[in-house]
């Protein structure tokens, strides 16, 4: 069964998602549509790829994802597909495909025509869907529009590193007010190098000295850090909220330092 997703940042309060399903199941009711998440902060491209770069590969190939973050169209600005590992994604050209795909990656990418110009306030129900229904049903990524050979990426934030610390940076809070950052095992393994460490968070008003395997190995309330199941690291409290109590948000920096 072809599938689609759909991650947002409507909420549920208003009609814009309803509106949506209800094009696509009447384009073609034999789709599967399948809700990623629709509480991604206004306009917020980084968040919405980090959902997406954490999530997509567990689909099955030809899964088509849209992404309706920050996509109202200007002059010189297309809506664009693309494809990459097997899977389609359907965005506005506003930077995600830096954000969720490793630079070296090569993207098919082409500009939505088909289906008319990109000047709508709601190119999602206009132009989203009839192209996401037109993928899911085996339809090619060229019948969509011309190729974008470069098409707008951002950079990721990326720690910096030296021989012996690692500066990095929360870049998501998740629903438990864990705070996840942009330093993954192979980071921590190779600069590391097996030494003794300490994690210092907010400059060095908190700081832990070891990596727990769950939240459990911890007493409730303990403050902790461990590796999550994307690889990254995340600093939490067992049963608590860790950015709210330690006041931590999206760029505060968390720093790892080694003892030679």
């Amino acid at each position: 069964m072809p599938v689609i997703t759909l991650t947002s940042d409507w909420g549920l309060h208003d009609h814009y998602l309803a509106a949506l399903k209800g094009r696509i199941l009447g384009i073609n009711s034999s789709l599967s549509v399948v809700d990623m998440n629709h509480s991604v902060q206004p306009f917020n491209i980084a968040q919405a790829a980090f959902v997406i770069k954490n999530s997509f590969a567990l689909f099955p190939k030809g899964t088509v994802h849209l992404i309706c973050v920050n996509t109202e169209a200007y002059k010189g600005k297309n809506c664009i597909a693309v494809q990459a590992e097997g899977h389609f994604f359907i965005m506005g050209d506003n930077g995600l495909p830096g954000l969720i795909f490793d630079e070296e990656q090569d993207l098919l990418v082409v500009a939505i025509e088909k289906f008319g110009p990109c000047l709508s306030t709601f190119p999602e129900l206009e132009l989203f869907v009839p192209a996401a229904c037109h993928l899911a049903l085996a339809g090619k990524l060229d019948d969509l529009g011309k190729r974008v050979t470069q098409p707008h990426r951002q950079v990721p934030l990326r720690p910096t590193i030296d021989e012996s610390v690692i500066t990095g940076s929360v870049i998501y809070i998740d629903s438990y007010q864990n705070a996840i950052t942009n330093i993954n095992t192979g980071l921590f393994d190779r600069i590391g190098k097996g030494r003794k460490f300490e994690i210092y968070i907010k400059s060095n008003h908190y700081k832990v000295n070891r990596i727990n395997t769950t939240y459990s190995e911890t007493q409730v309330g303990e403050l902790l850090a461990l590796f999550n199941s994307s690889a990254l690291l995340e600093v939490a409290i067992n049963n608590g909220n860790a950015a709210d109590l330690l006041g931590l948000s999206i760029g505060s920096v968390i720093r790892i330092k080694f003892n030679n």
